[in-house]
């Protein structure tokens, strides 16, 4: 046994001898077979095809790419041994030592991803470039002397694929990528280390080209940006939608909502003066306000939102944030989870200096509840009614005593659980009685006497006055039977809707009608004092505060605020537009931008004074716009096919041009300012020759091959070139200079600097995209002029701040919030002083001062060009 076992030891080690000198030299022959591979790809220059939109890739070996889940980022890895450092190169040695490109291989490169989602670290399988139009050997089109090409062509496929197949087990991440399946229909592509990088939007796939300039993606930025925003200014006011919108606070700013935001506005100059002042802004909220109420000492406020979604879809509740107006912090959060659907109504009890909090919600039952503003605690509730509620308030005589009005209602509730326990059984209704008056379809607002009557304000623009009967007054108990409220006296006051009732500190009220707009006095007994019209384009009355001595503040229906009395007259201090935004630009010179949208409004604004400079009515939806390079005539695209230049110190229309029947989605002008392209929705750029002045434009061509409408575009430097996005995700560049001609060799462009980058879609910003997004998150972005920074609106509500490049997979971002819709647009000023955003339907506008490292400093930044090197 023993001399069995000795010769069988021995031979172990002479086979695993023998094994390794097989496979030293098997490494040899493949080190040979590489670089005869190298060779022929160099040599066979082969016609490009791209399947992601018309662009060359140069074509080496590659191994399989790495797929991660949702909005998929796909980093490749190199078979081909390089000289150049570890990690991403760019590409084989000939193109690193500057060497023309080679062609060859379809853009997508070698075929090896799926075109769909795939589980994270998922390897997926590596095929041979799929159908490279080779003629087929039988083919009438080949001709005997393209036979040797072809087959040298299909022989260079094959070693590409044997290479892969004979890469180390760490490349593939210890998995053959041979045997992992891809799934059923889906197309698989391979991609070239330091050539390109891979994302996916909705299972589609976008292939975007590395910079030469860029040795490896761990050179670029990872991290926050240095810079960070500060809500400066918000334009605008929500008086077209809302009531309880207006209050006056003891230390004499004017509270006021829009979007997510609580406004603190201190006026400048005197009473119908300029507007100008200041503006903090309390952002607790997570949705729109919708209604306000001041406590009674003047400082605490409490505000109503919304409810809505969060970015998963998930329903977010409905809450009532209770606040300090002086230092701006939450105090108390009430009715987290008991709200359905919103906050409709709210008011503070004031005989009892504001103990408890009255609430109405916006659920079918219109939920009435009673809390406890110090702990919080619910002490009441009760259905309401399934009428609309609009106003809601304690008689400031008796807090037991609570007033509901709305549609065709008026309600009078008795409290009769003070501080009691909780219960629903505390909260006694009884219904106002019209008797031989018309009941009118609304009761929008109403105000206490101060002898315990109550005037209302109806949709037929009557001023009812309400009492209790003698009788009434006399029933023991909590009400009884017979205890009715009916109308004792009615004025028709207005043509048409009340909107609003004020009861002065002299005694006399202040109404604001509908339809005529006009702002009435009232004395003792209703008899009318002195009135006053409200412009047309400001709207009807929404809302009435009392400032100091006799200033009056009025919320308009057109989101205004205006400032003034009944003597002089109003004037705007506040302004904003009715519908939802879609078109901004800035100044390229000048610290004031334009907006435009759904209501039709063209609106110039001062940045520094805070103010609108000028309107005009569009007569149709205005949706893209963008300033001539001298500042002296706007281009506006409209939703028609229009689009309009004017001149920006005149506003006159200098001119009006038509182009298809579609909506117009982006205007840009070239940098040097000789061309104008208008992107529109009939998948067509369209070009135009420009004047030196901007008045004067001629049709240049037209840039044809999107198969989609077009979303974004932008110029190069030297205002040769555009780069375009689509709405089925393409990345197109064009010649314009050339005669408007599709880049086919999108590698190419990959080193082309951009005067402005506002498309989406790119190397440089691919990692602004968040997983799992459908290609729709993301609704503008913008560079900042110093190239430091890039802002990205999304459909969130939320504004993100990016370092620039944002060329990594998941960067992380700084995140503001404040708007209560999703957010269409984003532009810096001419300075990078501020950002500008745009809320969609909230119809806001926010100006954010940019703080922090080098905020508004120009310096040099990172080059992606060839000849330098990333400095970050």
């Amino acid at each position: 046994m023993d001399g069995a076992a000795g010769p069988g030891a021995g031979a172990a080690p002479e086979a695993l001898r023998a094994l390794s000198r097989r496979l030293r030299a098997q490494e040899e022959e493949m080190e040979l077979v590489k670089a005869a591979l190298a060779e022929a790809l160099r040599l066979l220059r082969l016609r490009p095809l791209d399947r992601d939109g018309g662009g060359d890739s140069p074509a080496v070996p590659c191994s399989p790419a790495l797929v991660s889940r949702g909005t998929q980022t796909e980093m490749q890895e190199d078979a081909v041994p390089s000289l150049g450092p570890a990690g991403l190169s760019n590409g084989p040695p000939g193109l690193q030592a500057g060497r023309e490109a080679p062609g060859g291989l379809p853009s997508e490169g070698c075929s090896g991803g799926t075109g769909g989602p795939g589980p994270p670290g998922v390897l997926w399988a590596a095929q041979p470039p799929a159908h490279v139009d080779t003629p087929r050997r039988n083919s009438s089109s080949s001709s005997p002397s393209e036979w040797p090409r072809q087959k040298l062509s299909r022989k260079a496929v094959s070693s590409a694929n044997l290479l892969l197949r004979c890469g180390s087990t760490e490349s593939r991440g210890g998995k053959d990528p041979l045997c992992s399946p891809g799934g059923p229909g889906s197309r698989r592509s391979n991609y070239n280390l330091g050539i390109s990088v891979k994302m996916f939007l909705r299972g589609r796939p976008i292939t975007m080209y590395i910079p030469s300039g860029v040795r490896s993606l761990e050179e670029l930025p990872s991290g926050l940006p240095p810079e960070t925003l500060g809500l400066d200014w918000v334009y605008g006011y929500r008086g077209r939608d809302s009531r309880s919108n207006l209050f006056v606070l003891r230390s004499g700013e004017v509270v006021y909502f829009i979007a997510c935001v609580v406004v603190l506005y201190r006026p400048g100059g005197g009473p119908g003066g300029p507007g100008g002042g200041s503006q903090r802004h309390y952002r607790g909220h997570s949705d729109c306000v919708r209604c306000l109420a001041v406590h009674p000492d003047g400082v605490r406020v409490a505000s109503g939102q919304t409810a809505g979604v969060d970015k998963d879809g998930k329903p977010l509740q409905p809450v009532v944030h209770v606040w300090d107006s002086e230092t701006l912090l939450k105090l108390q959060e009430i009715g987290l989870g008991a709200f359905e659907r919103g906050v409709g109504a709210l008011a503070f009890s004031l005989a009892d200096q504001g103990a408890f909090l009255c609430v109405v919600d916006d659920s079918n039952e219109h939920m009435l509840s009673v809390w406890d503003c110090s702990r919080g605690t619910k002490l009441a509730e009760i259905k309401s009614t399934n009428d609309s509620v609009l106003a809601v308030g304690f008689s400031p005589r008796d807090s037991s005593c609570i007033v509901t009005s709305g549609k065709s209602h008026v309600h009078f509730w008795n409290w009769s659980g003070g501080t009691g326990a909780p219960g629903n059984n505390t909260l006694a209704r009884k219904q106002g009685v019209f008797g031989k008056y018309k009941k009118p379809k609304f009761i929008p607002c109403f105000v206490f006497l101060p002898d315990g009557d109550i005037l209302t304000g109806d949709s037929e623009g009557n001023i009812l006055t309400w009492g209790r009967s003698l009788s009434d007054s006399k029933m023991p108990g909590r009400g009884g039977a017979k205890e009715t409220y009916g109308i004792v006296a009615q004025a028709h006051a207005h043509e048409g809707s009340i909107f609003a009732l004020c009861l002065r500190r002299d005694g006399t009220l202040l109404s604001g009608g509908g339809r005529d707009r006009r702002l009435v006095q009232w004395g003792p007994g209703l008899v009318a004092l002195q009135e006053t019209e409200i412009p047309e384009h400001f709207g009807a009355v929404r809302a009435i505060a009392e400032g100091p001595g006799a200033e009056l503040l009025v919320g308009t229906t057109k989101n205004a605020l205006l400032r003034g009395d009944l003597a002089q007259g109003f004037s705007a201090v506040i302004q904003g537009h009715t519908d939802e935004l879609w078109g901004l630009c800035t100044h390229p010179a000048q610290s004031c931008f334009l907006t435009c949208g759904h209501d039709r409004q063209l609106c110039l604004w001062d940045g520094e004074g805070h103010a609108l400079a000028w309107s005009l009515d569009l007569k149709e939806t205005g949706l893209c716009a963008d300033f001539h390079p001298s500042g002296a005539v706007v281009a506006v695209g409209l939703n028609t096919g229009r689009w309009l230049v004017l001149d920006t110190e005149t506003r006159e229309i200098v001119s009006d041009v038509t182009d298809g029947n579609e909506q117009l989605s982006v205007v840009r002008y070239s940098p040097d300012g000789l061309y104008l392209a208008i992107g529109s929705h009939d998948n067509t750029i369209y070009i135009y020759s420009v004047s030196s002045d901007g008045a004067k434009s001629s049709r240049f061509g037209r840039c044809v091959g999107h198969s989609s409408f077009i979303t974004h575009l932008d110029w190069s430097k030297d205002g040769n070139f555009i780069m375009s996005n689509s709405g089925d995700y393409e990345i197109l560049y064009w010649h314009v200079a050339g005669g408007c001609k599709l880049l086919r060799n999108r590698y190419e462009s990959r080193d082309r600097e951009w005067a402005t980058y506002t498309c989406v879609l790119g190397f440089h910003v691919y990692g602004v995209w968040p997983d799992g997004s459908d290609g729709t998150d993301i609704n503008s972005l913008c560079r900042s002029h110093n190239e430091r920074v890039v802002a990205v609106a999304d459909d969130f509500c939320k504004v993100h701040l990016f370092q620039y490049p944002c060329a990594r997979a998941k960067a992380p971002s700084r995140v503001f919030a404040g708007h209560g819709s999703h957010v269409t647009s984003v532009r810096f000023t001419h300075d990078d002083a501020y950002l500008v955003s745009l809320g969609g339907k909230d119809a806001s506008i926010f100006q954010w001062r940019v703080l922090g490292a080098g905020a508004a400093t120009p310096s040099r930044t990172p080059s992606l060009s060839p000849a330098s090197s990333l400095d970050v």
